[in-house]
């Protein structure tokens, strides 16, 4: 907008006071003039900063201004934050002090709760010195002897409770499992069994959930519940066992399910039974029957049930977004909180758990047959791969600049932190990840691999100087830091150590390359895993590695993922996998001066022809300068650099500046010891 000369005129600024009184005209209209000057120089006042102040023992009613008054719910504080107008406040905090908060419903975060101009990041932090902690738990109380002569003790349970998990004294009990009590000979919808099959005299038979480890590939442990049993018929619960046992095989004489992952079917006996009240009878295990409201337990030694604190899961979803593009939160962060005791119960219904990959699984009434299948099969689902995630217990979608400092995920029934599709920007910074059922924390999706808006990108995330350990302590086949399609994403100085089966698993789609076919296309590019130090995983399931990557990664060798000097060493698995492993349709992959020992598969797999390009040569991958035994002969061609790597024996022929470089930074080592609240 152009002002007019009249607009012009009105709007100057009135000149210098002029006052005529004799010889002291001038005078007066200098220190006018430096009046005036002195209005227009003079700074701003500094923006103010807000501080609210939570602690369980705090009221609603209190201002919430003053560690004296807090509130008492985080709900009332994101209330108060939600009404500040932060394009001009200074810093906003929320400072929770220690103690259980303790949810009912999810902590939702959407653009209201954003920080951004002079508020820069709303920050919700633990009070200095103290342990906060976000719980979607409840207390179970009330415990005693089944009888005067009983191992076992019994407590009520809330009505309509369904759950997995329990903890005594933050330790997680183990459902209660034993080995399948009688030979069994498969069927179309279960298995026919000798006659005077004890489980069918058990109580609560629908309950009882069959494992399968290794089921559907070495990679897998599907699960899958009974839905009846009598003296010589078990009936499975659907559709769990057609998901599990009729995925369609391709009609070119391959011998490939459709979806090109795994097998058609579980063939084996189960090998292990849970969730049966007479298999309670080892210490540490539980079982909660559903039909009398009660939990059943067996305490270890040194626990006392009468004091004991018992937490038992209830909410699914502590913390999330909106999930929508529309409603973004961005700036916000998250420091010293610790994450507990959410569910996760689908499981238990007839969906079960029919895994494909790292926790991916089929369901609905037709997964076997068309999820996922897009193009491969008449009524396929799209995009191909795009089968069911496992939610995490944080979950954030569409969301930009959420950042998660020395905050703790554990004790978690389903996967830790899942910052999906649309996540940009985000930081995961000196956190510890332990004691989660499935995934530790979850980047990206696979469900959109060519996007159709820049909001739907998963772009730009950090996961640095963190700890992931027992994690997939439920679920084996999940993966300590799992990523589906991400871009300009560094996962860096991490530590990962006792897990089941992979350590870092990404990409996806690469899989029809097992069938001459392209891979699945996508955006990801830009990725690198750097400097991380990762041992003693591989310890349950084959065929998997330190660092997994599927399907495309890039463009060019310049834009493709970097494997970068990541310290290695004590891989478990005696067959099967490799420790960095580039599978299926993985193209542009760099893997440069990595250091790897004690290991008993190949350091290195492996060449792939490339049939995205469909010129006879090889996925694109550059191998150059690490340390490892047993390692693949130099080679150049079809695409593929193997040069200038060392042969070792054992980490005393690995430079030591290497080793240093791996693993968590010196200034965040300090979580090493961190213990729960």
């Amino acid at each position: 907008m152009f002002l007019t000369r009249e607009q012009t005129h009105a709007a100057r600024p009135a000149g210098p006071l002029v006052l005529f009184i004799g010889s002291y005209r001038v005078l007066a209209a200098f220190f006018c003039a430096v009046l005036s000057l002195g209005a227009l120089t003079a700074p701003a006042h500094a923006a103010t900063a807000v501080t609210y102040f939570v602690s369980p023992s705090g009221s609603d009613s209190n201002p919430g201004t003053s560690a004296d008054a807090p509130f008492r719910t985080v709900t009332k504080a994101q209330t108060a934050v939600r009404s500040i107008d932060k394009s001009t406040s200074g810093p906003v905090t929320v400072t929770l002090a220690g103690g259980v908060y303790r949810l009912t419903k999810t902590l939702t975060f959407s653009s209201a709760d954003s920080g951004g101009g002079t508020a820069g990041t709303v920050w919700w932090k633990a009070a200095a010195g103290q342990s906060p902690v976000i719980s979607g738990g409840v207390q179970v109380t009330g415990w005693s002897r089944t009888s005067a002569d009983s191992s076992i003790w019994s407590a009520p349970a809330p009505s309509g409770l369904d759950t997995r998990q329990l903890y005594v004294n933050g330790v997680r009990a183990q459902r209660a499992t034993g080995s399948l009590p009688v030979s069994v000979t498969q069927t179309a919808t279960g298995y026919t069994t000798a006659s005077g099959d004890p489980m069918a005299g058990w109580r609560n038979r629908s309950a009882i959930e069959f494992v399968y480890r290794g089921g559907l590939g070495l990679w897998t442990e599907p699960r899958c519940p009974v839905a009846s049993v009598t003296s010589t018929a078990i009936t499975m619960a659907q559709p769990c066992w057609n998901n599990s046992t009729q995925r369609v095989m391709r009609t070119d004489d391959s011998g490939r399910t459709y979806n090109l992952v795994g097998r058609k079917s579980i063939t084996e006996a189960p090998t292990a039974v849970e969730n049966a009240y007479e298999l309670l009878d080892k210490p540490g295990e539980f079982y909660l029957d559903k039909t009398e409201h009660r939990f059943y337990y067996i305490p270890r030694s040194g626990q006392d049930l009468t004091t004991a604190d018992v937490e038992a899961p209830s909410l699914d979803t502590l913390v999330a977004s909106a999930g929508k593009a529309s409603d973004e939160p961005g700036h916000i962060g998250f420091q010293g909180i610790q994450f507990s005791y959410a569910n996760y119960s689908t499981s238990n219904t007839g969906t079960g758990f029919s895994e494909i990959q790292a926790t991916y699984q089929v369901t609905g009434t037709t997964g076997y047959a068309t999820q996922g299948l897009c193009t491969f099969v008449s009524g396929g689902t799209c995009p191909y791969g795009n089968w069911t995630k496992m939610p995490g217990a944080v979950r954030f979608t569409y969301d930009s600049s959420i950042h998660f400092d020395h905050d703790y995920f554990v004790h978690l029934g389903a996967a830790g932190l899942d910052l999906g599709n649309g996540s940009q920007n985000d930081t995961v910074t000196a956190c510890v990840f332990t004691d989660i059922s499935g995934n530790g924390l979850d980047l990206g999706g696979v469900d959109i691999p060519q996007p159709s808006s820049a909001a739907q990108h998963t772009s730009g995330i950090t996961v640095k100087d963190s700890h992931f350990y027992d994690t997939a302590t439920e679920y084996h086949g999940g993966v300590a830091i799992d990523a589906g399609y991400i871009e300009t994403s560094t996962i860096t100085h991490n530590q990962i150590d006792d897990v089941p089966y992979t350590a870092i698993s990404i990409g996806w789609g690469g899989w029809p390359d097992k069938v001459s076919l392209p891979a699945q296309p996508n955006y990801s590019n830009n990725n690198t895993i750097s400097y991380n130090l990762i041992h003693d995983h591989m310890s349950l399931l084959g065929d998997g590695g330190a660092v997994y990557t599927n399907g495309i990664t890039g463009t060019s060798m310049a834009n493709g993922e970097k494997v970068v000097g990541n310290v290695v060493h004590d891989q478990l698995n005696t067959s099967g996998g490799h420790v960095l492993y580039t599978d299926n349709g993985a193209t542009y992959v760099s893997i440069l001066g990595n250091a790897v020992w004690n290991i008993n598969v190949s350091p290195w797999g492996s060449k792939h022809v490339n049939y995205t390009a469909g010129d006879g040569t090889y996925d694109p991958t550059d191998i150059e300068g690490n340390y490892w035994p047993n390692g693949p002969s130099d080679y150049d061609n079809k695409k593929v650099l193997i040069k200038d790597n060392h042969a070792i024996t054992g980490s005393a022929q690995v430079p030591s500046s290497v080793i240093a470089a791996g693993g968590i930074e010196s200034q965040y080592r300090s979580i090493l010891s961190w213990q729960p609240a």
